[in-house]
């Protein structure tokens, strides 16, 4: 599992208080960087991963690690729903989100809040859709993380996760892994205050469980009709399952 790869590898802050230390330092560059290295295809798979939600016409939603908030938005403009509330633990990020609803005056349907995402300050039963982009793998447990996810989601409800896959295939897998462990780092450098940030995220990538991994804990912690849809050539993933 990947709770033992960490940001800073310190030895006295856990994983989670690394993971939102790591945001704070790079949220003022992190919606250009993400854009950038992925050469904008980052958008398309938001768009990809919120329409799976369509069929469902989901009314109150939760994105978990929402980060800066693309995903949320990204969901406001399919799926118009009346509520989406954002939860992460880094408050870095959240200043640029809030800053982004006032700027949308979506004040009405978007708010957000620091929060754990192990441990969610919800009832249970309460959302008919929960959505998470590129968070899971800094969960420092994933399956508490999931289970938690599962307890405030409505029965009937679906989740929708994107996230970071391994492409399998030559010579997609060895262009991919190059570019991760040293264009992605040398980019973050260049452009970002943290240089750990960067050089972290393929080590995360890397330590993921995806693919069928991912989906049987998904299905150990309770959820249903979980499937695993490959994006461009495998470098990202769309996870779902319904309770």
């Amino acid at each position: 599992m990947n709770e033992n790869i960490t940001p800073y590898q310190s030895e006295t802050a856990t994983k989670k208080e690394q993971v939102a230390n790591m945001f704070n330092n790079i949220s003022g560059t992190y919606d250009f960087l993400n854009h950038f290295m992925s050469l904008g295809i980052d958008i398309i798979w938001r768009k990809k991963a919120i329409r799976e939600l369509k069929s469902i016409k989901p009314r109150i939603m939760l994105d978990v690690a929402t980060g800066t908030g693309d995903f949320a938005f990204e969901a406001i403009k399919i799926l118009a729903p009346e509520k989406i509330i954002g939860v992460d633990i880094s408050d870095g990020m959240l200043d640029v989100a809030r800053k982004k609803i006032q700027d949308r005056n979506l004040q009405h349907v978007f708010s957000v809040q620091t929060g754990d995402s192990e441990g969610l300050h919800f009832n249970d039963d309460h959302f008919d859709a929960i959505t998470v982009a590129f968070g899971v793998r800094n969960y420092e447990n994933l399956e508490k993380g999931l289970a938690d996810m599962y307890r405030v989601l409505k029965p009937g409800g679906k989740i929708v996760i994107l996230e970071f896959s391994k492409p399998r295939k030559f010579p997609i897998k060895q262009g991919y892994n190059f570019y991760f462990k040293h264009i992605t780092p040398m980019l973050g450098k260049m452009f970002s205050k943290d240089n750990r940030a960067y050089c972290y995220l393929p080590e995360s990538v890397a330590a993921f469980p995806d693919g069928e991994e991912f989906t049987r804990l998904m299905n150990k912690v309770g959820f249903k009709n979980t499937k695993d849809r490959r994006l461009t050539f495998g470098i990202s993933a769309i996870y779902t399952g319904t309770k």
